[in-house]
């Protein structure tokens, strides 16, 4: 793995989150904060919109705050997958 997650994963990952797991009482509380970035990065990730630089802000954030949520460090993921066999 490189150092670090790009963009485009970090996009598709929390892409895929919502989608796997917006229902999942689990992670209720994450999903809520994260009511924007997270359908900002499923949107994107399916190019159903074009990025902006507030998008890419959200994103960002919401994809560091999964990173805590989950305890773990940036490693340089490609996939949903990936980081949940972290």
């Amino acid at each position: 793995m490189s150092d670090s997650t790009t963009f485009e994963a970090k996009a598709d990952i929390l892409g895929s989150f919502w989608i796997q797991y917006k229902s999942d009482p689990e992670y209720a509380d994450f999903i809520s904060y994260n009511d924007l970035g997270l359908p900002l990065a499923y949107a994107l990730s399916s190019e159903i919109i074009e990025l902006t630089p507030k998008a890419k802000l959200f994103i960002e954030e919401t994809f560091d705050l999964l990173l805590g949520a989950l305890q773990i460090e940036d490693e340089g993921f490609e996939s949903l997958e990936d980081l949940l066999l972290d």
